[in-house]
């Protein structure tokens, strides 16, 4: 029966049943967990700064999207869920050498303060809109007048939000392949690009996306140095370690990983935001789309590959 499962010193996916405990919903998780981060994160940091009239896309309009990926991101993460009644009890201690612990409490505090952030900018946005009833609009002079508090909250808990999605991950030892600090960073960057790459998207003003062209290409070379860090250090580790980077290198998923998230979600899109920074006539929806498409498939390709590899027996 081993043999069976065993193909090459590797598991067979098609064959053994543990392998696909998680399917779509973790990494669909993780991806709208990383991009609201990001999103988050550039909405606190040009508060902070004070140029929310400079980039009001990036404070005021992406925002807007945020409470919604959240809600679907949860759903998701419900619906993978084996015990979905009991999943109050992750609110009821904190464990702090538990990921679980870590994400379930810091989105406890992005999500509502995502909803807060969205409901003080709506009248900015939709100048007709009006609050049904007085006690809300008092509620929004509150938080208003503590807006920069609120920034720096958000900015703080959104950097530990993109970081725990990879973390998630790490925190299993039994997986070779997610055994790695790696893996927080680099999901916080991929969720970082995702972000500025929406931002480009829904953004009007030309200034902001070029700014956001930068930025993007800035975070991308510094995906870029982390998965090569992250192999590197595999193949510089323990035959296990070696084993699970060759999933990517010469493996099962080495075409997949190297066009769609290396050369189709990385290398291409800073391609093309470098020729419209050069004045060339590039649709700006190209090069984002292409953002989001390698975050997404790094997360579902990471998770995927992460339970072929193991230690030996």
């Amino acid at each position: 029966m081993r043999e069976e499962i065993i193909v090459s010193g590797r598991a067979n996916p098609l064959i053994d049943p543990h392998l696909h405990i998680w399917h779509w919903q973790i990494p669909l998780y993780l991806f709208l967990g990383g991009l609201a981060a990001g999103i988050l994160f550039f909405a606190g940091l040009f508060t902070i700064m004070g140029k929310e009239k400079v980039y009001e896309t990036a404070v005021k309009k992406a925002p807007l999207i945020v409470p919604f990926i959240l809600i679907i991101g949860l759903l998701a993460l419900l619906a993978d869920l084996k015990h979905k009644a009991f999943f109050w009890r992750l609110y009821t201690t904190i464990r702090l050498e538990s990921p679980m612990s870590w994400g379930a409490w810091v989105l406890m505090i992005v999500t509502p303060l995502s909803f807060i952030w969205s409901a003080i900018h709506l009248k900015e946005i939709f100048p007709k809109f009006k609050w049904p009833w007085k006690f809300l609009d008092d509620l929004e002079s509150f938080f208003v007048k503590y807006k920069l508090p609120i920034a720096w909250v958000m900015m703080i808990s959104s950097v530990i939000l993109g970081v725990y999605t990879g973390i998630l991950f790490s925190a299993f030892n039994a997986r070779p392949l997610w055994n790695t600090s790696i893996l927080g960073p680099l999901f916080l960057a991929s969720g970082l690009s995702a972000g500025a790459a929406v931002i480009m998207l829904m953004s009007k003003n030309h200034k902001e996306r070029t700014i956001f062209a930068k930025i993007d290409i800035g975070i991308i070379a510094v995906e870029m140095f982390l998965i090569i860090h992250m192999f590197m250090g595999f193949l510089a580790s323990t035959q296990v370690q070696i084993d699970a980077a060759g999933l990517f290198l010469g493996g099962p998923y080495t075409a997949s990983f190297w066009i769609f998230v290396v050369i189709l979600g990385m290398l291409l899109p800073i391609l093309l935001e470098f020729l419209e920074l050069r004045k060339f006539k590039i649709p700006v929806v190209i090069p984002a789309v292409l953002v989001l498409f390698g975050s997404v498939m790094l997360r579902f390709l990471i998770a995927f590959a992460g339970q072929e590899s193991r230690w030996l027996y």
